[in-house]
């Protein structure tokens, strides 16, 4: 039999400008190096969720989805099913297309896990979310099921949090764990940074950042100079993608 288009395994990204994703060319070195040759891993660039339904449309034999900023949590109305933790999360990131439809998952709360763990110490015992966007209820999950007490930050103090303005030297003394998820920061506006009083940052802080380009954020470089430990968003990325795989694989 003729080998058609239709033979290849599709795989993609979901999100709106993602041409800077990570995704696309972590999964394109995988295929490479396991020779899956039939393996394809593409950008969905949606200016819009409405624009989900016609990838399965335009696009033959699509096997499994990673989903980014904007639509974790939109594209959740488009799928069959909902792994338990995701709808605890109540946000979306990886899709499996299988027998049954589209299956929703969350491995960013994996990936922050394995990639937070090995940095905490006793004493971050209270964390910082900054943000309150997809990502941030990943995080939220995590630090839950770690017993780690948290309070959001945003610029409206969404989720019974507090604004940037709130934000007193006490309050970041007292919260020694800072997890940015907003965009401050992201390439191209690399000088950017949360504003946070970080005057009030000592190495009793950790501060990890979900940005991993630039490789150290002005967040975390701010926070390094005050003797935090710091990580960016990086090895957590690795483990979401591999957690996507298994995930898109097994039976």
């Amino acid at each position: 039999m003729e080998r058609t288009e239709e033979q290849k395994a599709n795989y993609g990204l979901i999100g709106k400008n993602i041409s800077y994703s990570f995704s696309r060319g972590y999964f394109k070195k995988k295929f490479e190096a396991m020779e899956l040759k039939n393996h394809v891993y593409q950008n969905f660039d949606l200016s819009s969720i409405s624009e989900f339904p016609a990838i399965f449309k335009n696009t033959k034999n699509v096997k499994g989805l990673n989903v980014t900023i904007p639509y974790k949590e939109e594209v959740m109305e488009f799928l069959n099913d909902i792994d338990d933790a995701a709808k605890k999360i109540g946000a979306v990131n990886t899709i499996k297309v299988g027998e049954d439809g589209l299956k929703g998952f969350n491995t960013d709360a994996y990936g922050f896990k394995k990639s937070l763990e090995p940095n905490l110490k006793k004493h971050h015992q209270k964390g910082l979310i900054l943000g309150t966007g997809g990502a941030s209820k990943a995080i939220a999950y995590v630090l839950e099921e770690l017993g780690i007490t948290y309070t959001f930050v945003s610029r409206s103090g969404k989720n019974n949090g507090y604004t940037y303005k709130d934000l007193t030297n006490d309050i970041i003394k007292e919260h020694t764990l800072i997890v940015n998820c907003s965009p401050v920061g992201t390439f191209p506006d690399i000088e950017q940074k949360p504003d946070i009083p970080y005057q009030e940052i000592n190495e009793e802080h950790l501060l990890f950042d979900l940005i991993y380009n630039p490789e150290e954020t002005a967040f975390l470089k701010a926070g390094k100079e005050n003797g935090a430990t710091i990580c960016n968003g990086y090895k957590m990325l690795e483990y979401q993608a591999e957690k996507s795989w298994k995930i898109w694989n097994q039976k």
